[in-house]
């Protein structure tokens, strides 16, 4: 996949990182760099192994925002970035690594439930600098089981989307469409075109029943955590606006939908 990408229009980074499963690791002779899921912000929920993972590496790579969240664990070179200085970051990582550092990438939550575009990127940024270095995801506790466990939605029993992800959306809002109608929902908003307010009125629009339950869980784990509750149709006149400004929330958030049981 190295080299530019459009998300629009493909390679989608998340599908390079799920293109094979993960060869056969040894840790002890291999040095894989690890793609570690954070959890929601609160170290208490930060797995050891995630924690050693970042205590032990040389050069640590994240979003600004996710680094803040375990900076104090660790003496490694930290290289932070945002959207626009993210593929200059990565491949300052891959150098490194691919000169013998320690690395580890963090993630905010746990990869698997939202996260793969990234755990793509740092794929390619490590195999375009020396491909016989594996990557080796290690999950963390992602906020979608804090909601879930917070609106008492099993996730047998629900649908789970992420829309917190660069691209096209239309698949992604279908399955929320189509699920509403008996499955409980937990979606991850995407900052700030696809916020809880916005998704209450396309699922309205789509057939829902306007007196679901509707759970918008904020900062979970944190000191200032809140759960607003809402009917669905409560919740979508916050729908509209694209920016920080017209919304009542942060982008630290999970909707859930509950289904009467």
């Amino acid at each position: 996949m190295s080299g530019e990408y459009d998300l629009e229009s493909g390679p989608d980074p998340a599908t390079f990182a799920a293109g094979v499963a993960e060869p056969d690791i040894d840790e002890e002779t291999d040095d894989p760099v690890y793609a570690v899921g954070v959890g929601p912000g609160n170290q208490e929920y930060l797995t050891p192994r995630g924690r050693r993972a970042i205590e032990t590496a040389d050069v640590v790579v994240g979003f600004t925002t996710v680094v803040e969240f375990v900076e104090d664990l660790t003496d490694a070179d930290l290289l932070t970035c945002g959207y626009k200085d993210e593929a200059d970051a990565l491949e300052a990582f891959g150098e490194r690594v691919a000169a013998g550092e320690s690395g580890t990438a963090v993630a905010m939550g746990d990869p698997n439930h939202s996260g793969y575009q990234f755990v793509g990127k740092v794929q390619d940024a490590v195999e375009h600098e020396d491909p016989e270095i594996p990557v080796r995801v290690i999950p963390g506790i992602s906020s979608l089981q804090m909601a879930a466990s917070r609106a008492r939605t099993p996730m047998e029993d629900t649908e789970f989307v992420t829309l917190h992800k660069s691209g096209d959306l239309t698949a992604d809002m279908d399955r929320l469409a189509n699920a509403v109608r008996d499955r409980h929902l937990l979606v991850l908003p995407r900052p700030y075109d696809r916020m809880p307010g916005d998704i209450a009125q396309f699922l309205l629009e789509n057939g829902a029943e306007p007196a679901l339950e509707a759970l918008v869980c904020e900062n979970l784990t944190h000191d200032d955590e809140r759960i607003h509750r809402f009917t669905l149709a409560e919740l979508a006149e916050h729908a509209g606006g694209t920016g920080k400004a017209d919304t009542p929330f942060s982008d630290l958030v999970v909707l859930a939908v509950r289904q009467p049981v």
